[in-house]
């Protein structure tokens, strides 16, 4: 699903921006959710068990369900009925789906740094923004209008997989070059490795909690394309300094 705002030149430099965790707070409503998931599991099964569980059918079920919080909600179901061997009760169900939706409608909390840094970005007008993002399309759409950043994209693209074909289709499609694309996300699984693969840059900009799936051992290499942030007030500037090298290179 893609969303474009204007048309710009396509030897543009163009950044893109990772939504959860890098935008806006996310993964703190999934450690909520997994606490309270583990308090209603307790006289069935120890925490470390739960855990393993739920995680197992997370993954499992990406395939049919996707990402995000409906997925979440139906594994966190699926694992109930399966750990309580069918004893888990419809009001204890009642209670998963309340949390569900309460995930889906609590309010978007951006990160620091978020609204200051795509204002002097789009303000400066020298580059194409776009938010990539993975999830459900409906939360996702939601989080981004009720954020208050969408007006500062050029294009919005809510993907089903974030890997190197996906990002390949998606810089085609935007007529971007991977070598003028830069990549600024939490996840370097997600986000910036295969950005990375492709002949682009990346900027990971750690948050201090990470879905054990978006773990990796890889890093990236030392070529001067991979930049490490501490927030995202630090990317005008790494910006600044890339654009300028592509600049001299074109």
């Amino acid at each position: 699903m893609a969303h474009a705002k204007s048309k710009t030149a396509v030897r543009q430099l163009a950044i893109g921006f990772d939504a959860d965790d890098t935008l806006w707070h996310n993964e703190n409503l999934f450690a909520s959710m997994h606490a309270r998931f583990g308090a209603l599991l307790a006289r069935y099964h120890d925490a470390a068990t739960v855990e393993r569980e739920l995680l197992a059918t997370e993954l499992r079920n990406i395939e049919p369900y996707g990402y995000g919080v409906k997925s979440f909600t139906l594994s966190a179901i699926e694992t109930a009925i399966h750990l309580s061997s069918g004893k888990i009760s419809a009001a204890e169900i009642q209670q998963l789906i309340d949390l569900g939706h309460g995930m889906l409608g609590h309010p978007v909390e951006l990160l620091e740094g978020a609204a200051d840094t795509l204002a002097s970005l789009a303000t400066a007008g020298d580059f194409r923004l776009l938010v990539i993002t993975k999830g459900d399309l409906r939360d996702q759409e939601s989080k981004l209008a009720r954020s208050g950043l969408a007006g500062r994209f050029d294009h919005v693209e809510i993907v089903a997989e974030k890997n190197a074909p996906i990002y390949a289709a998606l810089l085609r499609r935007h007529d971007i070059a991977p070598e003028n694309f830069l990549m600024v996300g939490n996840s370097l699984k997600s986000d910036i490795l295969p950005v990375l693969a492709l002949g682009g840059a990346g900027a990971h900009v750690p948050y201090h909690l990470l879905w054990l799936h978006e773990r990796t051992a890889e890093t990236p290499a030392d070529d001067g394309r991979f930049h490490e942030l501490k927030t995202l007030r630090d990317l005008p500037a790494v910006i600044c300094s890339w654009a300028a090298k592509r600049r001299q290179i074109r």
